[in-house]
């Protein structure tokens, strides 16, 4: 078993550790998250934002519901997830994390509401969107056909086809105007080439694919805040229709990620008041950066509206009260433990969430094999780092931050380990960038 080369923390050392469960390989991330959301050891919160009457600190979720009911970022790629519909109960597992991250929406998606949505005003708004639900409903159909068709060929078989298969399927997409969908199709093809556990992970991803499709099928049959959801991951656009909420929010990270059409920038940020985490999105042109800029580390009076949709984090910024400015504030941490109840809880809101962002409190970074696990300092468990994050310089900042003691990481947690964003030392000290 690895030890920490030297490196020091409270509590249990990794040498105490058992063989049985206490350091999660990202193997065992997704059922270990799905074990705590079904057992019912989940964070307790209040309605409305508030803050938890007990616990280890842990903020009210992000969508101000209990987690008991699915609403934080919390059952994982590997874990059992499911929607009832026409066609029964499905079983599926989620897939990896993918750049664009958790709670994005298609950007670009052209056409109106879904009609399960309020009706429009204008009548021939209104035949424009049932005439774009008829398309991605045969889209949905016809996609349903081709994920059959594939698994009765065989993994191999579409392997040995090459991109061309999944190009061609996207396109389908496209045609039947379902963004969502056309993209959920090229990453498997971009996962079909990944390595010797590619069959596993495109096996889930079609698995999930087929549950997007499924539920687009029967969205009548579905709560509201689902059928939302399912709107949004199919490509439909959405504007922001909660209540608006005036708080100092901590700007927690700011990072980038960019394909061949577009530059999309990822804000998260924590309400000082309502205990909230808000994911704010802002696109430019493939090689402009977009114009939303907000320091990590400052806070901004801003007011924000949420989006609608199950469990959902995206947020609007509509009105700005003043610059960023310094702040002692500091989201409230979890365990490791914690984070992974949190992401099995979210992904019965929204199966095809990627990762959801978490606040780790008193983990220290320790060396495990060729990789890298936050470990609590408190407990006998720990969680990987993703394998991205460890060819970024931000791990090593993460690392020179411990020294070997307990830190507070805020992160991404998603099926294929944590991804460290932002970290504060265990006394006073300003947040420091790790992305």
């Amino acid at each position: 078993m690895p030890v920490r080369h030297g490196l020091s923390v409270a509590g249990p050392t990794v040498e105490d550790m058992t063989d049985e469960g206490v350091r999660r390989t990202v193997t065992q991330v997704p059922a270990q998250a799905c074990d705590a959301a079904s057992d019912g050891s989940r964070e307790p919160v209040l309605r409305g934002g508030g803050r938890p009457s007990g616990g280890a600190g842990e903020p009210a979720s992000d969508e101000g519901v209990p987690l008991s009911h699915g609403a934080d970022e919390p059952s994982p790629a590997g874990s059992a997830t499911s929607v009832t519909g026409g066609g029964g109960l499905l079983s599926t597992t989620s897939s990896e994390p993918v750049p664009g991250g958790p709670d994005e929406p298609t950007p670009g998606a052209a056409g109106d509401a879904d009609p399960a949505s309020p009706p429009s005003v204008s009548p021939a708004a209104r035949r424009r969107a049932e005439r774009r639900a008829e398309r991605i409903t045969a889209g949905a159909a016809e996609l349903e056909q081709r994920l059959a068709d594939l698994l009765r060929g065989g993994l191999i078989w579409a392997e040995q086809s090459g991109p061309a298969l999944w190009e061609e399927t996207a396109a389908r997409m496209v045609d039947a105007q379902a963004p969502g969908l056309a993209g959920r199709v090229r990453e498997l093809g971009a996962l079909a080439s990944t390595g010797a556990d590619a069959p596993v992970r495109v096996l889930e991803e079609c698995a999930l694919l087929h549950l997007l499709a499924r539920a687009w099928l029967r969205r009548d049959r579905l709560p509201e805040p689902l059928a939302a959801t399912v709107r949004s991951r199919v490509g439909l656009t959405a504007s922001p229709d909660g209540p608006a909420i005036r708080d100092d929010w901590l700007v927690l990270a700011q990072y980038d990620t960019s394909d061949s059409r577009l530059t999309t920038r990822r804000t998260w940020l924590y309400g000082a008041v309502s205990g909230r985490t808000a994911l704010l999105l802002s696109y430019g042109a493939a090689g402009r950066a977009p114009d939303l800029t907000l320091p990590a580390g400052l806070a901004v009076d801003a007011e924000l509206t949420a989006y609608p949709g199950a469990g959902q984090r995206r947020m609007a910024l509509t009105e700005r009260f003043g610059a960023p400015a310094p702040t002692t504030v500091r989201p409230p941490g979890t365990t490791t433990s914690g984070a992974l109840a949190r992401y099995g809880a979210a992904l019965r809101d929204d199966p095809w969430r990627e990762s959801v962002p978490v606040t780790l409190d008193r983990v220290v970074p320790v060396p495990d094999g060729d990789g890298w696990q936050l470990a609590d300092a408190d407990e006998d468990h720990a969680l990987p780092v993703g394998a991205a994050a460890r060819s970024r310089p931000g791990l090593w900042r993460l690392v020179a931050l411990s020294g070997g003691a307990p830190v507070r990481v805020f992160g991404e947690c998603g099926p294929r380990g944590f991804t460290p964003l932002a970290a504060w030392p265990q006394g006073p000290g300003e947040a420091v960038p790790l992305c």
